[in-house]
C-alpha cells in the first residue's frame, strides 16, 4: 500500500505541548530559527497544521517554550563542598556546553528573549546561592548574579555569531602599526587566523577575571573598604 505524504496521516500519539517542542528543537538546530515555520513542524509531526493551534498560539510562543525546555536540561551543579570559584566555573562551562549544543536556539534566545532566564531556572537557581555561599551581602546577591549573566551571555553571543573570533584576531597598535609588510612576528596573510583564537582559552580567561574581581571586591569589604552602593 502506498504511504499517504506527511501530514496527512492518522497520527497514532496524541500532539502534546512537549512534542510539538521538541519537534521545533530537532528543525532549529537543522535549519535555524528563521527556517522554523507552523507548517514546517506540522510536517515534522505529520500533523495538520491547525492542530497545532490548539496547544500553541504562534512561533513565538513554540519559540519560548523550546527555550525553557532546553534550559530546564541544564545540569545543576551539587559540589556544594567545592570552593566557590569552582563551583562558579562549572556553572559557567556547563552553561556554554549547553549554548554550543542548540547554538541556533541559543543565539536567538540572548538576543530577542531577554526574560529567557526565570527565577526557577536550574542555572539562576545555582548562580545565586553560590554567589551568596561566596560571601556576597544578600541584597546584593542578584544584582552581581546578574552582572555575571550578562557577562557570559555577552562572550556567549560573540562566539556564537564569530564576533569573538573576529575580534580577538585583529592586530593591536604598538610602535611598528605603521610599517608595511609582515615581520617575523607579524605573519602575513597567508598565514594568520588559520586556526582562529583557543576560545576555550579565552572563556576560561574571562571566568577568571570576573571571579579575580569579585573576590578583590570581597576582600575590600572584609578589610573595611567602602564597596558598598554608590
Amino acid at each position: 500500500m502506498r504511504r499517504p505524504p506527511r501530514g496527512t496521516r492518522k497520527r497514532d500519539v496524541p500532539l502534546t505541548e512537549a512534542g510539538i517542542y521538541a519537534a521545533a528543537l530537532r528543525l532549529i538546530d537543522a535549519d535555524g530559527v528563521e527556517a522554523l515555520t507552523m507548517r514546517k513542524l506540522a510536517t515534522e509531526l505529520d500533523a495538520n497544521p491547525m492542530s497545532l493551534y490548539h496547544h500553541v498560539p504562534n512561533k513565538e510562543a513554540v519559540l519560548r517554550g523550546v527555550t525553557r525546555m532546553v534550559g530546564a536540561q541544564f545540569r545543576t551543579v551539587t559540589l556544594e563542598e567545592a570552593p566557590w570559584p569552582e563551583r562558579i566555573r562549572l556553572l559557567a562551562t556547563d552553561f556554554r556546553t549547553l549554548a554550543h549544543r542548540h547554538p541556533e536556539l541559543l543565539a536567538y534566545s540572548f538576543s530577542h528573549q531577554p526574560d529567557f532566564i526565570q527565577p526557577d531556572d536550574p542555572f539562576w537557581t545555582a548562580l545565586t546561592a553560590v554567589v551568596a555561599a561566596a560571601g556576597v551581602s544578600q541584597p546584593e546577591v542578584t544584582e552581581i548574579a546578574a552582572l555575571m549573566v550578562a557577562v557570559v551571555v555577552g562572550v556567549l553571543s560573540a562566539e556564537l555569531n564569530g564576533s569573538l573570533q573576529q575580534w580577538a584576531s585583529l592586530k593591536a597598535p604598538g610602535p611598528d602599526a605603521g610599517e608595511v609588510g609582515p615581520t617575523d612576528a607579524d605573519p602575513g596573510p597567508g598565514e594568520a587566523g588559520q586556526e582562529g583564537p583557543d576560545q576555550d582559552r579565552m572563556f576560561r580567561l574571562v571566568m577568571d577575571t570576573l571571579i579575580t574581581g569579585l573576590e578583590s571586591r570581597l576582600t575590600a569589604g572584609r578589610d573595611g573598604q567602602d564597596v558598598g552602593r554608590r
